[in-house]
């Protein structure tokens, strides 16, 4: 199968999630004999910050103007299998013209559902979706599952949803030893985010200030010089990809805040939250409808909602802690792999006739 995609960005992780969730899932298909090409705006922000060049089993085309590759995207989609455009593409709109005139199957892939939604709801434009909405595509995928995928269908259209969740490639994310010299209590790996600021505040900076005898470490981009930091807090400016499992490892356990809109819309699991299983790290996590689907609370993962729930869990003695990142680890070798979405999406995307469609129809769009 080819399936060629437009996206915002495969070639940096440097704040972008996206990035880490495509290069596992097309090193999955890859294994698998499938081709994968993947058209990226080459946009500065990325460019000075890009750590991959190259597709492992596909291509990466970066270009600087969309008239200018457009004759290339459509040789690409000539023979290929499918078609998608992805939330947040920069050129989305043309993208979308034409996919939709290619042969193959036409697909959207929403990785930012509730953020489209929010706008959707605020009246802000949404540069990867035209005037038509949804409804052109034969099949639309969703990062998030639950009441979203209605969403999707009775506010923009789509006409066969399906949920694609994130995924963790365990060749790159697996448990290693941590460096030598003093081991953290807890991390914080996250980009500094407004909505998710007091979360950060009440489950990781308020349990610092409580425990200055503990040492805590955060990582992430970009935060701000006024950030509250306390003495205790030690700064990992940009985590590469590569140095994930270095950091999971460098704390007893690691926090995970969800951001407002994710939490608000539930069945949205981060892709850092299946890395910090994948890498045996007892994980810590602010509350959301459908986590329990994903890992089995207090026996996979520890549901935290104020300080105080923080403290009492890194009071828990190392066998029961590296217990419950042991249990997580084997949920996600079995059920959150690159491998297990790679075999989910040939199947959608083999039987997109077969998607169960919603039964209501959705208006259309204005104009």
């Amino acid at each position: 199968m080819k399936l060629v995609i437009f996206g915002l960005s495969v070639s940096s992780s440097w704040g972008n999630g996206h990035a880490v969730l495509w290069r596992a899932l097309i090193r999955a298909l890859a294994s698998d004999g499938h081709i994968v090409v993947f058209f990226e705006h080459d946009v500065p922000y990325y460019a000075q910050h890009r750590d991959l060049t190259e597709i492992e089993g596909g291509r990466l085309v970066l270009y600087d103007e969309w008239e200018a590759v457009r004759p290339s995207a459509e040789r690409e989609l000539a023979d290929a299998d499918a078609g998608m455009v992805t939330s947040y593409c920069p050129d989305g709109i043309g993208a979308t013209e034409l996919v939709l005139e290619a042969p193959g199957l036409h697909v959207f892939y929403d990785l930012d559902t509730p953020v489209t939604l929010a706008r959707l709801a605020a009246g802000e434009p949404l540069e990867a979706i035209g005037p038509r909405g949804l409804a052109p595509f034969d099949l639309v995928l969703s990062y998030t599952g639950g009441a979203a995928l209605r969403a999707l269908s009775e506010q923009l259209g789509a006409r066969r949803v399906a949920p694609l969740y994130g995924s963790v490639d365990p060749d790159r994310y697996q448990p290693v030893s941590p460096a030598a010299g003093p081991r953290a209590a807890l991390s914080y790996l996250g980009t500094y985010a407004a909505d998710r600021q007091d979360a950060v505040d009440a489950l990781f900076l308020e349990p610092a200030r409580q425990r200055p005898a503990l040492r805590f470490v955060i990582g992430g981009v970009p935060y701000p010089q006024d950030f509250a930091w306390t003495d205790n807090i030690f700064f990992w400016r940009h985590v590469a990809q590569g140095d994930h499992p270095r950091f999971y490892a460098a704390a007893r356990a690691t926090l995970n805040v969800t951001r407002q809109a994710m939490a608000a819309s539930g069945w949205c699991p981060s892709g850092r939250l299946f890395e910090a299983a994948a890498c045996a790290a007892p994980v810590f996590s602010d509350w959301w409808d459908g986590l329990d689907e994903f890992f089995v609370p207090e026996r996979e993962i520890l549901i935290v909602r104020t300080a105080e729930n923080v403290l009492a869990a890194l009071d828990l003695s190392d066998a029961e802690i590296d217990r419950i990142g042991e249990a997580a680890r084997a949920r996600v070798l079995a059920d959150h792999t690159a491998d297990r979405r790679a075999d989910e999406l040939v199947a959608l995307l083999s039987n997109a006739g077969d998607v169960v469609s919603n039964r209501r129809p959705a208006a259309p769009m204005e104009a």
